[in-house]
């Protein structure tokens, strides 16, 4: 359901979808609505949840405190809403936000910034194919969330934060000279230096994306309709 539809309904026709738990409370996980990227995890009760639809910003109940928190009230990182839903069983929200800043209170974008390494299945005799081919791709997620991160934060010195600084016409400018580069390297018959400059482009493509709030996943969607689209051939 999306918080145009949840506002059409009254605070209690809301309530009666979702199973708050015996302290009144709903898990909510807040996700960045242009990288997917979840940020953080947080709990509401039915007045934070009001106050979440009225201002359209993330408003919480802190258990440690027993208190109402309006995110970013302090530190000036507030989300704002973008969409709301909640899950088949109605336990758990789930939203997606434009942050203003970092979600974290030790300034990382995310909470979810522990890493625990996983042993990862090898390609070959008796892996998964449709676990390996989605694997192929990971490292364009995984730029993907950099670049967001760098937009946000704009570490000093970094490439990432001298572009988004300069603007969309830099990064165009950019683009075109990768592209031109590509060209120039697969005339050459040069595979070694095509491999570098094709990834240059799509790090610039990358970072286009981000500066023009398009996710990449609508990009593979819309590979993935002209794939299916009857062939004529």
């Amino acid at each position: 359901m999306s918080e145009d539809m949840l506002k059409d309904l009254s605070l209690e026709q809301v309530s009666e979808h979702i199973r708050w738990d015996a302290s009144g409370l709903v898990p909510a996980i807040v996700q960045d609505a242009q990288s997917k990227q979840v940020l953080m995890m947080a709990y509401m009760n039915r007045e934070s949840l009001r106050l979440t639809l009225e201002s359209g910003e993330t408003w919480f109940w802190s258990r440690s405190r027993e208190e109402l928190w309006h995110k970013g009230a302090t530190s000036g990182n507030v989300q704002t809403v973008v969409s709301m839903t909640y899950d088949c069983d109605g336990d758990t929200l789930l939203l997606q936000v434009n942050p203003k800043g970092p979600a974290c209170h030790t300034g990382q974008t995310t909470c979810f910034h522990n890493e625990i390494t996983v042993q990862r299945q090898k390609s070959g005799s008796g892996s998964n194919p449709a676990a390996a081919e989605s694997g192929r791709f990971a490292v364009l997620a995984e730029l993907e969330e950099v670049i967001a991160q760098r937009e946000v934060e704009r570490p000093e010195g970094a490439y990432t934060t001298y572009l988004f600084d300069k603007g969309v016409d830099k990064i165009l400018k950019k683009v075109g000279e990768e592209a031109s580069e590509t060209i120039i390297a697969a005339k050459n018959k040069d595979n070694a230096e095509l491999k570098l400059e094709i990834s240059d482009l799509i790090y610039h493509l990358l970072v286009l994306l981000q500066e023009r709030k398009l996710p990449l996943d609508e990009i593979m969607d819309e590979l993935s309709r002209r794939h299916e689209r009857p062939r004529r051939d």
